[in-house]
Parts: structure tokens; C-alpha cells; sequence
């Protein structure tokens, strides 16, 4: 019953107070959107208008990488996730998504090109999340390979015809599963069926920014409507609801959106954030060492809040949450846990920071 993953109040674990500390690694990075770690320990940014950055050695280079293509740096759209091939180590793959203008407007494209050196090559345009449409806003754009070898891909439903979530021949508002190549997944659960674009994985997503792996549970976070933000466990086939039921109302004036909060054939969110919404932007699952405590807990960005969600999970369910590194940032757009354990994220500011949890101890 969904009123049971509303009170968090009743959820909240003790916040352990002193077993972090925050550490600025980089400032003066703009709008900076997703991190990603290479193998020898460097970290990959992006920047929304369209920058890819290198941070190595303690120290953020001050020439952006070369070759990246152009993007539509408008609102919200830009450069946005990077993804590391599984055999990056060998091929050099990244896959970038960004948002791009097309003669038919705005649409979130995926990407892939080679890095070395500071610098891309074969850059190659996998899939355009058509149609376009106009408008900058909710883009979506999250990406996560799983154990099977396939990238799954967010896409907003574009803000100015939430519908778009809905109908099953757009890949606005979806979760997507494709090969390397950009195609279609061998697999997918409407792979030859009329009326359905093969590349979907899942539907009725508003504008999903956080998705990550913990084995072969696949979570996501969805930047829902005013008090509508969502966690969710992403399965195939199912329909999210948007925008026919939501927990969240309409900003500003507060009006109802669709027919409610729950409708047979539409799945439930494993849990909400209401009556206010924190934005949620960026999640990654904690498997360091690091912090021992913190093994198989979500860990959240808040865009609104400006701090990172400690969520626990137990079985598929939140047993509790504890805010950390909150107002020491400013609005946080990415997390990613380092190959040092160590819990490092992003601010989506003009004059963003790199930063990351360390022990306190």
C-alpha cells in the first residue's frame, strides 16, 4: 500500500553524525552533470554546456577533452551521463547522452566515441530518442550497463506533453535497453509487437536522472511533480503511470495531475517523497569499503535539498534514510562511488565543485 512509503518521518534512522567529512577536490567546473571513473583511477566529468573534463592527480585539467560533438546547451539540455564500455580497459568505449536539436526540435541522443589522450575519435550518433519535440526541459538521460552486456537509457517525456510517457510508439518517458550498438536488446518485452518501439524496456516515466545496478535489480530515481518524486525498482514491460497517477501535484498552483495516486496495471513506487519534493538527481549503490555500514544502501542527489540521501533498503523496501554532506555543495546533480570507496559528487552550479564523502576517522 503506497501511504506506507510516505512517512518518512517514522523511517528516518539516526543520523550518524561525525563518520564522514566532506572534502572539495575541484572547484570552478560548470554545470557539471555526471562523473565516471577510469580505470587507473582518474574521473571523466561532464559539463551541461558541453565540456567533458578530466580530473587527475588531485587536480582538474584545465583543457577540456577534445571531439566532443556539438549539443544543445539550452534549459536543462546539454551534455549530460557518461558510461564506460564494461570493456573500456581494451576498447576505449565511452557512451555519452546529451541533448540535441534536429530539424524537428530537441530530442536526447545517445553517443559513443573513443577516449585516450584527452581527446575522442570515432564519435558515432547510436540513437535519437525521437520524436523531437520542443522545448528544453526533462531530457532524463541516465545510463547503466547491466550484468547481460545491454546499456538501459533514461529518457524525460519532455515536459510539454507528459502523454508522451504513455504511448508506446515514443521513446520519451522511458527506460530503454539496447545493445552497444544503439539497437534494440535481444530480449526486449516488445521486441516484433505493433504499436511498440523495440528499443523500450519500461514506460510511464516522467523524467528519471538516477539509475544504477545492484546485481540484477535495476533502481532508478524519477525527478517527479511537486511532492512526486519516486525510487523505483525498473522491471520489464511494466508501466510507471505517469502521467495518469502520481503521488505529486502540479507546481505552483498545486492542482491535481491524472486520476490520482494508483490505477490496476500501473506499477507502485517502491517510495516517495512528499508533500515537498527534495529533486531527485544522480543515485548510485554503496559496495565500498569505506564505509562498511553503508553496504547496499542507496545513495541519492538532491538538487532542491543540496544533499545526498542515505536510503537503507531491506528486501526491497526503505527502512530508513539519513541526510549527509547537506548544504556543503550546493545543488547535487551526480553521485558515484570511487574505486577508492570513497562517496564523490557533482553541484550543479555555475561554478560547481567536485567533491566527495571520506571517513571522518
Amino acid at each position: 500500500m503506497r501511504f506506507l512509503f510516505v512517512i518518512l518521518a517514522l523511517l528516518a534512522a539516526p543520523a550518524a553524525a561525525q563518520d564522514y567529512r566532506v572534502e572539495i577536490l575541484a572547484r570552478g567546473l560548470e554545470n557539471p552533470w555526471a562523473i565516471a571513473f577510469l580505470p587507473n583511477g582518474d574521473a571523466l566529468i561532464t559539463e551541461r554546456p558541453g565540456r567533458l573534463r578530466v580530473f587527475a592527480n588531485g587536480a582538474l585539467r584545465a583543457e577540456p577533452v577534445a571531439g566532443v560533438p556539438q549539443v544543445f546547451a539550452s534549459d536543462q539540455g546539454g551534455l549530460l551521463d557518461i558510461a564506460l564500455a564494461p570493456d573500456f580497459a581494451t576498447t576505449g568505449e565511452i557512451y555519452l547522452t546529451m541533448a540535441a536539436q534536429t530539424d524537428g526540435g530537441a530530442l536526447t541522443r545517445l553517443v559513443r566515441a573513443r577516449y585516450a589522450d584527452g581527446r575522442l575519435s570515432d564519435v558515432t550518433t547510436l540513437l535519437d530518442a525521437t520524436p523531437a519535440g520542443a522545448g528544453g526541459r526533462h531530457f532524463g538521460s541516465r545510463l547503466a550497463f547491466g550484468a547481460d552486456g545491454f546499456l538501459y537509457m533514461t529518457t524525460g517525456e519532455r515536459g510539454n506533453t507528459p502523454e508522451r510517457a504513455q504511448r508506446t510508439n515514443d521513446l520519451a518517458g522511458k527506460v530503454l535497453r539496447l545493445t552497444r550498438d544503439g539497437k534494440p536488446a535481444q530480449g526486449n518485452p516488445f521486441l516484433g509487437r505493433d504499436g511498440y518501439r523495440p528499443e523500450i524496456f519500461s514506460y510511464g516515466h516522467r523524467n528519471p536522472q538516477g539509475l544504477a545496478f545492484d546485481g540484477a535489480t535495476l533502481w532508478s530515481v524519477e525527478h517527479g511533480p511537486q511532492g512526486g518524486d519516486e525510487i523505483n525498482i525498473v522491471k520489464p514491460a511494466l508501466n510507471y503511470g505517469w502521467p495518469v497517477v502520481t503521488h505529486g501535484r502540479q507546481y505552483g498552483s498545486g492542482a491535481q495531475i491524472g486520476e490520482g495516486t494508483a490505477k490496476p496495471g500501473m506499477e507502485d513506487p517502491v517510495h516517495i517523497w512528499g508533500p515537498t519534493s527534495p529533486a531527485t538527481s544522480g543515485l548510485a549503490i554503496y559496495r565500498g569499503d569505506a564505509f562498511p555500514a553503508w553496504r547496499g544502501d542507496l545513495l541519492v542527489g538532491m538538487l532542491r535539498e543540496g544533499a545526498i540521501h542515505r536510503v537503507t533498503i531491506r528486501d526491497g523496501r526503505v527502512t530508513g534514510e539519513q541526510k549527509l554532506a547537506e548544504g556543503t555543495a550546493g545543488r547535487i546533480r551526480d553521485v558515484r562511488v570511487g574505486p577508492d570507496g570513497y562517496v564523490y559528487f557533482v553541484s550543479d552550479e555555475r561554478n560547481g565543485v567536485l567533491a566527495r564523502l571520506v571517513p571522518a576517522r
